[in-house]
């Protein structure tokens, strides 16, 4: 079918390790250096270089170490590799319901290169910028030259191309632990542990994945500076209408049967409503005694009502999507409603028969009864069940700007499920992204002028274990190392592109709350670099920028062997004779950037006694 189209360029599949002739098979992952197509005149191909992993609701936050991405493309094209290509570079928002899943946040920022609000990830963008300069540099003798490789031991290498022209070099070091020191055409060179030396000409060292000389800068949240009081927005709301659904049942269709959310909704909304009807007699041997509702459930969300009244609420967790719901219940003679809501956060959108993952409310659902050791159970998952698509707020567009709907501005309640709020806000001043901080909402979704921001759920807490105050780059990279965010709401930040405000006038957000929660502590905030730092070897050249804003301090900076990490730096035992704050202060402080050659002719020279000198900076934006 793919060929019939003969669309003039060639096929490739990624997923498929025997993908026939002509396809051409590419790799997907955090490593591709061994990845060895099907056909040895298949080009050596990396579709997918994971930068970072996605979060999911419930989770901590990933990171892929700077380094280790590096290493990884390094040690790619030192094995023959042709073409790289970044998932993601440019992280993003998942806005209204794209998010798949399930359970994928809205943000998608991914830990990428460029953020999800578009700003520069240092070190990572400028790091990976060096890269592949240099691999541009000698792409002519990657290209055309001949692979020749040494191996010297301890999973340390060397492969040369050579043309008639020259030849290039990598030094590889896939050891996790131990540096090796390479002697090479009668020089010796140190390579550190999980790491990759470029030498364009075979001689000088020209980068190394372990090396990082590009800053690293800290992104700060700024408070909307257009608001008198941007702490205390004042609200307005609305309770969802539910009559229908709780009092009385009433769907759009009817089936004897419970269906798959999937198969009612179309995937046109995360809500379902399942509702049937009950009727007891009197003197029904049910009646009296304890009794229960009981939902066999896929729902990634489930919140149960019987005769109007909200029984309780369950989640799926840490991705296991098949729960039981049980609740005690009073159940009355004559008729009783019970209606489910079943809410998705996220379909299946991966992996084989992904379509057929069930989501909703499949069943069985009994109700039982129980008196002393008599237990009696009624089945209801072939009863007569309504359904309903969708709420009536989303229906009426209560999140439209010009909705006529009224709103009570009188005790606005906190913590009450199914409700609706609205409040008015000025745009952020100034140009850099905008979020909004939804801590102390519960669960639901989000809408600026009408644009929906995509869901919001930062009342479910990640886990306070698991998460790694240092990350080391060395070794197999994978999604459950280097998390960080433990304790903490999985997102509590949500991105309002710019495009969706109006400058001048009010703004309107409109929230729609499932389970509860205090839409006071409610902000809208600006983010932007508030600091960058380095740490960088002598002979090196930095260059500092705070992204299209001016340096404003010089707060630290040591040239000789400072200690510490970014944001942290401490001077060390040796210093350089000249002042080096002075000297960055004038060379870089009211500029937006600044480039520096770190070397003693420029800062002095500090007595190390032999050891590698190096310079630590960290400026104010």
């Amino acid at each position: 079918m793919a060929q019939s189209l003969d669309v003039g360029v060639p096929w490739i599949m990624c997923q498929q390790n025997d993908a026939p002739q002509p396809m051409l098979n590419t790799c997907n992952g955090f490593y591709c250096d061994n990845f060895v197509p099907n056909n040895p005149n298949t080009p050596k191909m990396w579709t997918e270089n994971w930068t970072g992993w996605f979060k999911q609701w419930g989770g901590k936050n990933p990171h892929r170490t700077t380094e280790d991405v590096a290493f990884s493309v390094a040690r790619f094209f030192q094995r023959g590799g042709t073409f790289n290509n970044y998932y993601m570079y440019h992280g993003g928002t998942n806005f209204d319901r794209t998010a798949g899943g399930p359970y994928i946040t809205t943000s998608y920022d991914y830990d990428a290169p460029l953020d999800e609000y578009g700003n520069l990830s240092q070190p990572k963008y400028g790091h990976l910028k060096q890269l592949h300069d240099v691999l541009h540099s000698i792409e002519k003798t990657l290209t055309y030259g001949n692979i020749s490789t040494i191996d010297f031991g301890n999973s340390a290498s060397a492969t040369i191309y050579k043309t008639e022209e020259g030849s290039s070099c990598f030094f590889g070091n896939g050891n996790e632990k131990s540096d090796a020191t390479i002697s090479f055409q009668g020089e010796s060179y140190v390579v550190p542990a999980w790491s990759v030396t470029i030498l364009p000409d075979c001689k000088k060292e020209a980068y190394n994945t372990a090396k990082i000389t590009t800053q690293t800068s800290m992104m700060v949240k700024k408070p909307n500076e257009a608001e008198n009081t941007p702490s205390t927005l004042k609200w307005s709301w609305r309770p969802e209408n539910m009559d229908n659904f709780l009092l009385k049942g009433k769907g759009e269709s009817t089936q004897t049967q419970l269906f798959d959310q999937k198969v009612v909704t179309n995937d046109q909304s995360d809500y379902l409503w399942y509702m049937t009807t009950v009727k007891f007699k009197k003197r029904d041997p049910f009646l009296g005694k304890n009794m229960s509702l009981r939902v066999n459930s896929t729902a990634h969300v489930l919140h149960a009502f019987v005769n109007g009244k909200h029984i309780g609420s369950q989640h799926a967790e840490n991705g296991k999507f098949n729960y039981v719901f049980e609740k005690d219940v009073k159940f009355k003679s004559g008729r009783n409603v019970i209606a489910l809501l079943s809410i998705t956060v996220g379909l299946a959108n991966y992996g084989a028969f992904f379509e057929s993952k069930p989501a909703g409310i499949t069943g069985p659902i009994f109700i039982t009864g129980r008196n002393g050791d008599e237990t009696i159970v009624k089945d209801l998952s072939a009863h007569k069940w309504s359904y309903k698509t969708g709420l009536i707020g989303f229906e009426s567009q209560l999140f439209r700007t010009e909705s006529m709907s009224k709103w009570s501005v009188e005790s606005v309640p906190f913590n009450r499920t199914m409700i609706w709020y609205k409040t008015t806000f000025k745009s952020p001043l100034g140009n850099d992204p905008v979020v909004v901080d939804l801590m102390g909402l519960g669960k639901g979704t989000a809408w600026v002028n009408g644009n929906n921001i995509g869901r919001y759920w930062p009342a479910f807490i990640s886990s306070e274990n698991g998460c790694d105050a240092k990350c080391n780059y060395r070794g197999a990279y994978h999604a459950e190392k280097c998390l960080t965010n433990c304790g903490e709401p999985t997102q509590r930040w949500y991105h309002v592109p710019r495009f969706f405000l109006n400058a001048e006038g009010d703004n309107t957000l409109v929230l729609f709350e499932e389970i509860g929660g205090n839409p006071s502590l409610v902000s809208f905030q600006t983010t932007r670099v508030g600091s960058l730092c380095a740490n960088v070897y002598e002979k090196s050249i930095i260059e500092l920028s705070c992204d299209r804003k001016p340096i404003s301090a010089i707060k630290f900076a040591s040239f000789g062997n400072p200690d510490g990490n970014c944001g942290s730096f401490e001077k060390g035992t040796c210093e350089s004779s000249k002042n080096t704050a002075d000297i960055l202060t004038q060379e870089c402080v009211g500029k937006e950037k600044c480039s520096i050659d770190v070397s003693t002719k420029r800062f002095g020279t500090p007595d190390c006694s032999g050891a590698v000198r190096s310079l630590a900076v960290e400026a104010i934006c």
